[in-house]
């Protein structure tokens, strides 16, 4: 999947959902200024295309008592086909983990952000990580204090210059 061309409406229907999902296709289509036949079918063909990949609910993790973010880094021997497939199958297991990355560069090869209610807890979701993986080191940080959480893509690069 690249880069679909798009024009000015496009790019302003992509801001306007990622602020709002849940906003009414007769709202959306007025503030993007095209009918809501228009608005439709331009949201159809971004999701023919792939670039939505869902529409969700961002939840207050304070409020749901998670008040817990750790980052935890993994460094590994060996870089099989074999152990990442067992590797991504063991963290689809635990829903504590809601983001991972492969690195490169020194240091860890993998850094998951893990969310829980407690260090207690993480303590027990660490345990029994380290018992379904194969690993060289982990490492871990605690977030003291979030200092931003965006979900929202710069999308600058797509603006046409019309200068």
């Amino acid at each position: 999947m690249g880069i679909f061309r798009m024009d000015d409406i496009d790019l302003a229907l992509i801001k306007q959902m990622q602020i709002t999902a849940d906003v009414s296709l007769a709202e959306l289509s007025r503030r993007v200024g095209v009918s809501k036949t228009a608005c439709w079918n331009r949201i159809q063909r971004m999701d023919e295309k792939g670039f939505i990949l869902g529409k969700h609910v961002l939840f207050d993790r304070h409020a749901l008592g998670l008040q817990t973010v750790v980052f935890l880094s993994i460094t590994v021997g060996r870089h099989s086909i074999d152990w990442v497939e067992k590797f991504v199958s063991v963290i689809e297991q635990f829903p504590e983990i809601v983001e991972v990355h492969r690195l490169t560069g020194e240091g860890a090869d993998y850094q998951l952000k893990v969310v829980c209610p407690s260090i207690e807890s993480y303590d027990l979701f660490q345990q029994k990580l380290i018992s379904k993986i194969d690993f060289t080191s982990m490492s871990t940080k605690i977030s003291l204090k979030q200092i931003k959480d965006c979900h929202l893509l710069p999308l600058s690069h797509l603006q046409t210059d019309t200068k």
